[in-house]
């Protein structure tokens, strides 16, 4: 058992569009969308202990061990392995809780990569993939690590190149449950089809997102961000990231970003926004330090 400490960024992302084009018998319903890795990161730190448990520092208030999902990921790694040993686990949250930029999730897959190179357990990427599907449908996204098109229940993955961009992401302070948007009777479920070609391209031709009018009617406050970035950005065609509440819009590469990081400080209290650069690979990869 190794005591070495491996700490590596987990970031958000963001869904271009969101398509919704059948539901499945068992109800599950049946998605297209484009995940986008954004440098909105939150730190994660694993560190190696002779101890045969998984131990959490600072938690996150008012989250239980068994809700916890960097805890669930690693207990489910070490048990899987039948790994004799612990680690002693500190994540540093910046992603906000809630605001439906794949953090929890980030957070799980980064577990599971760090700790498969902190134990040298020597999982492929499917095999943690398999892993993370068990504590949440975009687990595997971050596990495999690059852009994609994504389809099915979110079980499709195929990784994509996309053009770098900026963004201005926004998330109210208000989070939606997702099964509220899925279970609404107004939510559009037959979204033409496309295809992986048909959006490389022209990539910015479609992007849509069919929860976003069932949203703002549940969380009003998507609206109000939504019309904040169509006032800051005019024309920028601002839209929500998967089941909300986030919202963003794609930055003109001539945006004047000193300002419009100024204006995110007159924000309505408690919402939280940023400036962020799109990403290729998923940075969990590169370990920052290795001791």
């Amino acid at each position: 058992m190794t005591k070495s400490t491996v700490l590596l960024r987990s970031p958000a992302k963001l869904n271009l569009f969101l398509h919704i084009v059948g539901r499945r018998a068992d109800g599950y319903h049946l998605l297209q969308s484009v995940f986008q890795l954004i440098d909105w990161c939150d730190t994660l730190s694993l560190k190696g202990i002779p101890e045969n448990t998984v131990r959490r520092i600072n938690p996150i208030p008012g989250v239980l061990p068994d809700q916890d999902l960097v805890v669930r990921a690693a207990k489910l790694l070490k048990d899987f392995c039948k790994f004799e040993g612990g680690v002693e686990i500190n994540l540093q949250k910046e992603i906000p809780i809630g605001a439906g930029l794949g953090g929890g999730s980030s957070d799980a897959a980064s577990t599971l990569i760090g700790l498969n190179a902190l134990w040298n357990l020597k999982l492929n990427k499917e095999a943690l993939a398999n892993l993370g599907l068990q504590l949440g449908a975009d687990v595997p996204f971050f596990i495999y690590g690059q852009n994609a098109f994504v389809e099915g229940v979110g079980e499709k993955i195929q990784g994509i190149e996309l053009e770098n961009h900026d963004f201005l992401v926004i998330f109210p302070h208000q989070a939606i449950a997702t099964a509220s948007i899925f279970q609404a009777p107004e939510l559009t479920r037959d979204h033409a089809q496309i295809t992986i070609d048909g959006f490389l391209a022209s990539p910015w031709s479609d992007l849509s997102n069919d929860c976003q009018a069932v949203a703002m009617r549940i969380c009003p406050e998507v609206k109000q961000a939504l019309d904040w970035i169509s006032h800051a950005l005019p024309g920028s065609e601002p839209r929500m990231s998967g089941s909300g509440s986030s919202v963003f819009a794609v930055l003109d590469p001539k945006a004047n970003v000193a300002k419009l990081e100024n204006l995110l400080q007159t924000l309505p209290k408690g919402w939280v926004g940023r400036v962020v650069r799109g990403l290729n690979k998923n940075p969990a990869y590169n370990l920052i330090s290795s001791e």
